[in-house]
């Protein structure tokens, strides 16, 4: 009997070893990973320069408390704000970004209504799991948090009709992803945008999964052309480091002052060492342009193969949901088997996040091996 408590169905296989896409099992088998630990390894498993630069700092000192002063915090921070007049919160996790999201937004505005959608994911702390429209996370955990409202996702108006005066905050992911790799429409995101500004509640954008390069650009939002009032990241800030940031526009600093919320481990020295260099390599406009002619790519390559055998192929820039006519648990199963780790998002749609520097040779072979499952195996399909 495990001395684990059991909140995930595991997979049996143990990795013990990586290489940037390609990672290893305690049984010595290969495996190519387009999972990245759920767009975290954004730059693949053990990146040299990460690498070098967490070990350099693990050589000086690990921790420090938030009391005292950090100038790799204040570097890491500058980095990520970069041509825009934002402050930045340090935090452990995405779940943690979002909680002081929604704090910040309800301290700012006074007021207690916040808006999500049917299908979002936004973390499993109580705010946050009340946060999220789906009804699976929710069961068993009795009343959740008064205040939040759950829309249909690219629903501009049932946002019209919904939002007022008592909104505190307008939450949403620019693709969500573990309710199946869903894209929100351009118009969409514009609306909501406009519409908080019209009634004075702040747009918070979940940029946990999608950020950090992940579509082609720094933050998904920015394919819209939005300024969103916060943002939260985590997973591929750290390329496996824990950390998150909730990244704020500079008139709400003052909201979040000296005593108001805080982080025993936010903005560890370790996790910094390692956000420092992510954000250099990713923000780089070369190597987004690489990520999106990749996504375009692998992209193409999926629709020239399955188009005709599933329902759709979904997504933007390395974040990709192919849904199918039956549950993806199946195919995420046999491709295992065959050397190619996937996920699910949702019941049946296959979800892929190969990392931001996988090669175009890579992606090929995933997507010979996905035809090979899908299509003459006949897995995922009716």
């Amino acid at each position: 009997m495990s001395s684990l408590f059991p909140t995930y169905a595991k997979f049996p296989i143990e990795i013990v070893e990586g290489k940037g896409a390609m990672v290893k099992d305690a049984n010595g088998k290969t495996y190519l990973d387009f999972t990245s630990g759920i767009a975290v390894c954004n730059l693949g498993h053990c990146h040299e320069r990460v690498l070098d630069s967490v070990q350099k700092q693990l050589s000086k000192i690990w921790h420090t408390s938030n009391l005292f002063e950090s100038n790799i915090q204040e570097q890491v921070a500058t980095k990520l704000t970069a041509d825009s007049e934002r402050v930045v919160f340090f935090c452990n996790s995405g779940a943690e970004a979002n909680e002081a999201a929604l704090k910040l937004a309800k301290k700012h505005t006074g007021r207690d209504e916040i808006i999500t959608f049917q299908q979002s994911f936004h973390g499993r702390t109580i705010a946050t799991m009340t946060a999220t429209g789906q009804g699976k996370i929710h069961d068993g955990f009795g009343a959740l948090l008064p205040g939040f409202t759950y829309l249909p996702y690219n629903d501009l108006d049932a946002l019209k009709n919904t939002i007022s005066t008592k909104t505190a905050a307008v939450m949403l992911e620019v693709i969500q992803g573990e309710g199946g790799v869903l894209p929100a429409t351009p118009e969409f995101l514009v609306g909501a945008s406009e519409l908080c500004q019209k009634y004075g509640a702040l747009l918070i954008i979940d940029e946990v999964q999608t950020g950090m390069g992940r579509t082609g650009k720094r933050f998904a939002f920015e394919h819209a052309g939005i300024e969103p009032d916060i943002f939260t990241l985590a997973k591929g800030l750290g390329n496996g480091l824990p950390v998150g940031a909730m990244v704020g526009a500079s008139k709400l600093a003052e909201t979040f002052g000296p005593g108001v919320h805080g982080s025993t481990f936010g903005g560890n020295k370790i996790a910094m060492a390692a956000a420092d260099v992510v954000i250099d390599i990713i923000f780089d406009e070369a190597f987004l342009a690489d990520v999106t002619e990749k996504g375009v790519f692998f992209q193409q390559l999926l629709a020239e193969k399955l188009d005709a055998h599933v329902i759709g192929i979904r997504g933007n820039g390395l974040m990709i949901g192919i849904e199918l006519e039956t549950e993806a648990g199946s195919a995420v199963k046999v491709l295992q088997e065959q050397g190619l780790l996937t996920l699910t998002a949702g019941l049946n749609v296959l979800r892929i996040l190969p990392p931001l520097t996988v090669t175009k040779e890579e992606l090929l072979h995933a997507a010979n091996l996905i035809e090979s499952v899908l299509i003459k195996q006949e897995v995922g399909m009716k």
